[in-house]
Formats: C-alpha cells, structure tokens, sequence
C-alpha cells in the first residue's frame, strides 16, 4: 500500500517541518520580543507584514514569493546571478514556503507570552545592572518558556500541512518536493484512495497530537502565571 515514493513524502515532510521550524524558532523569538517590548515608528507596519500570511490565501503568499526568490525576482535573481542557483523547484522552497505560513503563528505565540510577564520582574533585573541580552536570557525566555514552546508546536504542525504556497513554490515534483500534503493532493486526483487515506491518517494524528501538546503547555502557562 506504501510505495517509495510514499515514505519520500513522510521523510521529506519531516525535514522540512524541522528545519523551518528552526529558523521560526530564531526569527519568531526577535521579532516577537521587540513587538512585546519595542516602541519604534512602523511598528504597526511589521505586525501587519508578520500577521499577512495568516490572513492572505496560501496561494497569494505563494505568488508573492514567486516575485520575491523567483529566478526573475527581487532576491532570486541576485542569487541567480551570483551562484547560479535557484531556489524554485526545490526542497529549499518547501521550507521557505512552510517558514513564511508558520512564522507569524511563533511570532503571535511569543508576543503575547512576553507580554504576559510581570513587567516589575524585567525592571528589576535592569535594576540590578543586567543588560537586556541578559534579562532576556535569564528572565524573559526562562518565564515564556511554556508559551515560546507551544509556538515551536503549533509551527511545526502549521509546517508539516503547508500546501497552497509550497505547490506556487516548490511545484509538486515526485521525489523531490512532494511533501505528504502535496502527495495527498496527486493521490486523490489520480484516485488512489488507499494511499491518500493512509497519509490523511497520519497527518490527522500527528496534528490531532501538536493540538494536545499545546493545550498541554498553554495549561501549564497560565497554572504558572496564576501561582
């Protein structure tokens, strides 16, 4: 019933999912932290670009990354032009795709577990002559933890089910994008019920599981705050 091509779609999905959940990690703490705690001009402007994929059609991020890491686009083509690579059409651009769906998830997640912290704890860290790398190491990451945890979870999830974007992106190549969304996709179309059931049930579950894992953590976050 699983073919080859089948556990690529598993194995593909997975890596995908981990890396750019990796870099959602790294970019979604920054950017969530100064949204939490920055006062600068345009700031409303980079909560609406961060927030835009949550709202926009997977499709219209899809185009819009089209013009942006195309081979004619505003970054792709400088890229083109000095190493000769493209990112279209590879699993690079299934993770770029997943990064850019998942990222505003981590972002919202951190902002408001930051923004939870009493105030008083990080003003008295400043007090006693920490810097702010320092206070956000020891004391906002440390009281955030359970709520930077759940972003990672529901990104990672958000990561494994991308679709629309990544088919713009990446296309739908057997062997070489063909994330399991994208293989649910082909299966269906070309009526391969079985298999296609087969990746909707561990997609289901392994999502069914995030969903636990977040409630698990949202829990704990707000047990810790009212102790």
């Amino acid at each position: 019933m699983l073919n080859e091509s089948i556990f690529f779609s598993i194995r593909l999905t997975f890596q995908v999912a981990l890396i750019a959940t990796i870099f959602v990690t790294i970019f979604g703490i920054i950017i969530g932290y100064v949204l939490a705690t920055k006062k600068f001009y345009g700031k409303i402007f980079v909560d609406i670009i961060v927030t835009l994929p949550l709202i926009l059609p997977p499709t219209v991020i899809g185009y819009y990354l089209l013009l942006i890491f195309g081979k004619y686009g505003v970054i792709g083509s400088v890229i083109f032009k000095f190493t000769g690579w493209n990112i279209m059409f590879t699993w690079w651009s299934c993770v770029l795709a997943s990064f850019i769906v998942s990222l505003p998830l981590m972002v919202k997640t951190v902002e408001a577990a930051i923004k939870s912290i009493d105030k008083s704890m990080i003003d008295t860290s400043y007090t006693l002559g920490y810097s702010e790398i320092e206070t956000l190491l020891k004391i906002v990451l440390p009281l955030a933890k359970n709520g930077i945890m759940a972003g990672i979870v529901l990104a990672f999830a958000r990561s494994m089910g991308e679709f629309g974007a990544t088919l713009m992106l990446a296309g739908n190549i057997p062997g070489k994008t063909n994330t399991m969304a994208l293989s649910i996709y082909s299966l269906v179309t070309n009526g391969e019920w079985s298999r296609a059931h087969c990746l909707v049930l561990i997609l289901t579950l392994t999502s069914a599981l995030f969903v636990l894992v977040t409630y698990k953590l949202n829990q704990k976050r707000l047990a810790s705050k009212t102790s």
